[in-house]
C-alpha cells in the first residue's frame, strides 16, 4: 500500500488534478484553468476554503471555464493532489470521454419532497442516457453537497434515496473552515447557502463507492431522554444535563470538553447492525450537546473508542483497489474532526501523504453522506479505476 500509484498518459487525460494556494479569486481560477482545461473537459468539480472571497471567487471560476459544467462546495480544509491543504483551492477536471456528469441545486431544503427529487434525479439521468457512454446501471453514481449548517441533511439525503433506487449515493457537508457561520456549495456561477447539490455520474470504468470509520463499540450507553431534534440538540443524557453525562463517561469535567474531546470520544446509533457516528458540535451555556447529525429522545448512543485511523483507510482502499484495479482518482469526503484527531495525535503527515499516493482529491466535511445515510467522523468516497485497466486484464 505504499507504493506510488502508476499512472499511464490515457489515465492522466481522463481524470486531472490540480490545487492552487493564490488567495486572489481571479489568480486562483486562472491557475487551476491552466492546470485543466484541455479539449475533451466535460466537468469541473473543486473544493475551496471559505476564507477566499466567495462573491468573486463565483464568477471568476465561470469565466475561467467557459461552457463548463462547474460545481463545487466550501471547505474545513481541503485534500489536494500534495495531500491535506488548508486556505486553498482543489479540484479535478473530468474527461467527457469517460463520464457523462449532470448537475442540479436543490434550494427549496424545507419542503423537498418525493415528487422533486424524482424529477431531479430523472432530469440528470436523461443527460447520462443522451451521452450514451455506458448503462445507467451498474455504471452510474452520485455525489451529493449539501449546506453545512442547514440542519436537512437527513430529509434531503433519504428523499434523493428512495428517487436513486440502486444507484450509489455519498457525499458531504459544506464547512466554512471550522468557524460555523456560512457554509455554501456552488452551482452555475455562484455560491448558495441553505442549498444542496447533487451531481449524477455516468461512465464506463469500475469504481466502487464505499464508507468507512476507525471506531469501535464500548459497552458504555447513553439514553437520550431529551432532544430538539429539529436543532440537533440532546438536553438531556440518562435523565441529567447532557454535559454532564457525556463529560463523566468520557472522564473529564465539563469544563474540558473541547473539540478535540469530541474527535476522540464519539457516540454512535447502532441500526441494521452497524454504528453510525453522532459527533458532538458543541457544549450549549445550558448544559445541552449540540450535534452535527439529527438525534431524537429515545435513541441509545454508545460511546465509541477509536482504533487505527490510518490502518482503517489502508483497508478501506486496498479493498476497492482490489476491485477497480489501481485508482484513476479517488473522490473523497473525509470528516474535519478525522483530520483533527490525526493532527492531535500526529499523523496527520503520514495520512496526507498516503492520500497523495492513492489519488485522493476532496474536503473535510462537517458530515459524511452515503447511501441515503447522514453521519460523522467517516470518510466516504469513490475510488475509480484507470482506463486500460479493463483492457489489461480482459
Amino acid at each position: 500500500m505504499n507504493a506510488a500509484i502508476h499512472q499511464p498518459a490515457s489515465a492522466r487525460s481522463a481524470a486531472r488534478l490540480a490545487s492552487t494556494s493564490l488567495h486572489d479569486a481571479a489568480a486562483a481560477a486562472r491557475a487551476l484553468a491552466d492546470e485543466l482545461t484541455h479539449a475533451e473537459l466535460g466537468c469541473v468539480l473543486f473544493f475551496c476554503s471559505a476564507d477566499y472571497d466567495l462573491a468573486q471567487l463565483g464568477p471568476a471560476l465561470e469565466s475561467a471555464f467557459p461552457c463548463i459544467l462547474v460545481c463545487g462546495c466550501t471547505t474545513a480544509g481541503e485534500i489536494t493532489p500534495q495531500g491535506y491543504g488548508r486556505g486553498c483551492v482543489t479540484a479535478i477536471a473530468l474527461d467527457r470521454r469517460y463520464f457523462a456528469v449532470d448537475c442540479a441545486l436543490i434550494q427549496e431544503l424545507e419542503g423537498f419532497s418525493l415528487q422533486d427529487a424524482q424529477s431531479c434525479i430523472d432530469r440528470l439521468l436523461a443527460t447520462c442516457r443522451d451521452a450514451d457512454l455506458a448503462p445507467v446501471r451498474d455504471h452510474t453514481f452520485a455525489i451529493t453537497l449539501l449546506d453545512g449548517l442547514s440542519s436537512r441533511e437527513e430529509l434531503v439525503l433519504a428523499t434523493l434515496n428512495a428517487a436513486l433506487g440502486s444507484i450509489p449515493q455519498f457525499g458531504g457537508s459544506a464547512g466554512d473552515d471550522e468557524r460555523l457561520n456560512d457554509t455554501h456549495v456552488y452551482f452555475q456561477g455562484r455560491f448558495h447557502n441553505h442549498a444542496a447539490i447533487v451531481m449524477l455520474v455516468n461512465t464506463p470504468l469500475d469504481f466502487r463507492v464505499f464508507s468507512t470509520h476507525h471506531m469501535t463499540a464500548t459497552g458504555q450507553k447513553l439514553v437520550v431522554t431529551r432532544a430538539d431534534s429539529d436543532r440537533r440538540t440532546v438536553h438531556e443524557l440518562n435523565a441529567e444535563p447532557a454535559a454532564r453525562a457525556y463529560a463523566r463517561a468520557v472522564g473529564v469535567t465539563e469544563a474540558e470538553l473541547d473539540r478535540e474531546t469530541f474527535a476522540l470520544h464519539p457516540m454512535a446509533v447502532r441500526i441494521g447492525g452497524h454504528h453510525f457516528i453522532r459527533s458532538v458540535q458543541r457544549v450549549n451555556a445550558d448544559g445541552s450537546l449540540t450535534f452535527y447529525c439529527a438525534v431524537e429522545t429515545g435513541i441509545v448512543m454508545t460511546m465509541m473508542r477509536t482504533g487505527s485511523l490510518q490502518q482503517s483507510l489502508q483497508d478501506q482502499l486496498a479493498q476497492a483497489e482490489a476491485v477497480v484495479g489501481p485508482p484513476l482518482v479517488t473522490i473523497g469526503c473525509d470528516c474535519f474532526l478525522r483530520r483533527l484527531e490525526a493532527e492531535v495525535t500526529g499523523i496527520d503527515q503520514d495520512i496526507g501523504a498516503f492520500l497523495s499516493r492513492h489519488r485522493v482529491i476532496g474536503f473535510n466535511s462537517y458530515g459524511e453522506q452515503f447511501d441515503g445515510m447522514h453521519i460523522n467522523q467517516t470518510f466516504t468516497g469513490v475510488v475509480i479505476g484507470q482506463p486500460d485497466f479493463a483492457t489489461r486484464n480482459a
